[in-house]
């Protein structure tokens, strides 16, 4: 039986896996990576990056949308970074 309210993940910030999906030459993914390594720095997550230009999958399924911030596999935001939502996210 499932729980009437859902339950709070027991993950600590430091146990997620940020993604940046981007390209070069692109000043909107720049400014998420600033956000995104200013947070890892100061939560303790991973971050991974990947090029859209790289990954025909990638560029199909985002090329509209970077950059494009996935938590541990899911999509999180895409275009900008909020630092608030996505620290909020990590459970910061």
């Amino acid at each position: 039986m499932a729980p009437l309210l859902p339950r709070r993940s027991t993950k600590q910030p430091a146990d997620h896996v940020v993604t940046l999906i981007g390209k070069p030459d692109c000043h909107l993914c720049e400014d998420a990576r600033a956000v995104v390594l200013r947070l890892s720095e100061e939560l303790g997550f991973a971050v991974e990056e990947l090029n859209i230009n790289e990954d025909k999958e990638l560029f199909r399924t985002y090329w509209e949308q970077i950059p494009v911030t996935l938590i541990d596999g899911r999509q999180h935001d895409f275009w900008k970074v909020d630092p608030a939502r996505l620290r909020k996210a990590l459970g910061a």
